[in-house]
């Protein structure tokens, strides 16, 4: 199943399919290690839901929901 990485709830696991942004942002988070096929992990959302935490390549990441809307992610 497909699902934007902002609709993923916390503890949820997946794997870059696609990600469609502005070019801006686009490069923002390839250059972040979110390219297809690289396995992430939703680990903590802020109180007021904005950002979010994920964990990939080892790292932890925080966006916005804004950003993480344009990352398609595939669940099991």
């Amino acid at each position: 199943m497909l699902v934007r990485l902002d609709q993923l709830k916390v503890g949820d696991e997946g794997k870059v399919v696609e990600v469609n942004a502005p070019s801006r942002i686009k490069k923002r988070l390839l250059g972040l290690g979110l390219v297809p096929g690289e396995k992430v992990k939703l680990e903590r959302i802020a109180p007021l839901g904005d950002p979010i935490e994920i964990f990939v390549k080892g790292f932890h990441l925080s966006l916005r929901r804004e950003e993480a809307s344009g990352v398609m992610v595939e669940v099991k």
